[in-house]
């Protein structure tokens, strides 16, 4: 998959593909407008709906009504590193949910796409172009 990021100003960058545009500033307090989530919010909102696919499939396939279905994400912050040191899913389940599917359940939520990226993460590689010179780039890979 290719993404396109734009600058559309101030503090604003986006992501285009697929016909899609998802929008991000940063918050007031950081230079930005606050006109949409900040990158990182993204990234969690994006772990927090994957994981949530999961648990909703798990359900459906199970025929086990999703009405009552929720889901939080929280997280837990090391204020010295100003990193995550653990993400929290809180899964609701229907009354009628039973007890033997709980480790099932989880154990789907961690098939999440997202979330097994992050435990097998991807080499990344940053390439500077000056101009549109080839000649001219440079790469560098990233960790």
């Amino acid at each position: 998959m290719d993404l396109t990021i734009t600058f559309p100003g101030n503090s604003r960058v986006n992501a285009e593909f697929n016909g899609f545009t998802v929008a991000t500033d940063q918050a007031v307090d950081g230079g930005g407008e606050g006109s949409a989530p900040e990158p990182f919010d993204l990234f969690l909102a994006s772990l927090g709906t994957c994981a949530g696919i999961y648990a909703l499939s798990f359900l459906q396939n199970r025929g086990i009504p999703t009405d009552a279905l929720r889901m939080t994400l929280s997280t837990e912050r090391d204020p010295s590193r100003r990193m995550l040191k653990k993400i929290i899913f809180h899964v609701v389940v229907p009354e009628c949910f039973p007890q033997k599917y709980v480790p099932a359940l989880i154990r789907s939520i961690d098939h999440c796409t997202v979330k097994r990226h992050l435990h097998e993460p991807p080499e990344f590689e940053t390439i500077v172009a000056i101009g549109d010179s080839v000649d001219k780039a440079s790469r560098s890979p990233t960790a």
